[in-house]
């Protein structure tokens, strides 16, 4: 369902090599919206190190986590509890998640105007970093820093899937405004309410997300064409791809943006099954137009959706999964 897609040739191979694995991906994102990827590059400690410090992060008094809490609704920064924030109601559904999490925006911010422009905000946010773990500052950064490579180099090969020059998506994304969020879905003692998941069913925002998951029950679910949800059994050593709204509208829908959801662990397996989700949403430069790409559109096939920014877009989004639907404004 979910195809596994070995990518190194994007880091190293010829052009030929390279188009061979920009057609399997455009494949999957017509098909589903989604693939597993291998041979990725990212070393396999550096991602253990980010899920050991994480763990101890989420391990520490609840006290302790609130020091580090998001400052203000719109920004994705901080510490966010459980109930904080419902995915499911950027869909319009009302249902709780059964998750908490912790989130960094950019790391490497130059003082100059474009980032620090009333523009910028919330894009451009300080993060705010816990005291403990004390290591953790520096594994989020490198971290950070190995998927934005990761991510630029799957969006040449977006390009090419849709017969768009390598480069073209390079002065859209140079000052991307990406997060990390690694979230804990903790034991379910107790049965959930009705209704109620470790994440509702949602679609991400941006250009594409990438998942590092565990393999305990209770995970990630994809709405398959079909009308069912269907698991995706993580990978080892491997990363979830997924495709967000912005790369649907810019694409008019020749590409799609797949709900999905994280369903709660069986009953008779709820004890011993928390679980954690490493996720980098790579997302365009603020001002960046989403409009429809060249070759997306033509006689009887018109554009869509209204242009639109990056920033707008993901701001709209987001103050949804906070208020639960109702109307926010950012002072």
């Amino acid at each position: 369902m979910v195809p596994v897609i070995d990518v190194a040739p994007l880091l190293a191979g010829a052009e030929a090599e390279r188009r061979g694995v920009a057609r399997a991906i455009g494949r999957a994102c017509e098909d589903i919206g989604f693939f597993t990827i291998v041979g990725h590059g990212v070393e396999a400690t550096l991602v253990r190190r980010m899920s050991d410090v994480s763990r101890a992060f989420f391990d520490l008094p609840l006290a302790d986590k609130q020091r580090a809490r998001r400052p203000r609704p719109e920004q994705s920064r901080g510490y966010i509890g459980v109930g904080e924030e419902n995915l499911s109601y950027g869909v319009g559904r009302d249902t709780t998640d059964l998750k908490e999490f912790f989130a960094i925006g950019p790391v490497d911010v130059p003082d100059e105007p474009y980032f620090t422009a009333a523009a910028a905000y919330p894009s451009f946010a300080p993060n705010v970093w816990p005291e403990r773990p004390g290591e953790l500052r520096a594994i989020y950064t490198a971290y950070y820093r190995a998927m934005e490579r990761l991510a630029g180099r799957l969006m040449q090969a977006f390009a090419l899937a849709l017969d768009l020059p390598e480069a073209f998506f390079r002065d859209k994304t140079d000052r991307h405004i990406s997060g990390i969020r690694v979230i804990n879905y903790p034991d379910q003692p107790r049965a959930p309410a009705a209704g109620q998941l470790r994440a509702g069913a949602h679609s991400d925002y941006g250009a594409l997300t990438i998942l590092k998951a565990e393999d305990v029950p209770g995970g990630l679910e994809v709405l398959s064409r079909a009308g069912e949800w269907v698991a995706v059994a993580p990978v080892a050593d491997a990363f979830v791809v997924n495709l967000g709204d912005l790369m649907m509208h810019w694409s008019n829908d020749r590409w799609i943006s797949t709900l999905h959801r994280v369903a709660n662990p069986p009953r008779d397996a709820a004890l011993g099954s928390r679980r954690q989700s490493i996720v980098f949403f790579y997302q365009p430069n603020y001002d960046a137009l989403i409009e429809c790409l060249p070759g997306c559109s033509g006689p009887g096939h018109p554009a869509k959706y209204a242009p639109v920014t990056s920033g707008e877009h993901r701001l709209r989004k987001f103050l949804k999964t906070v208020s639960g639907g109702r109307s926010t404004t950012p002072s």
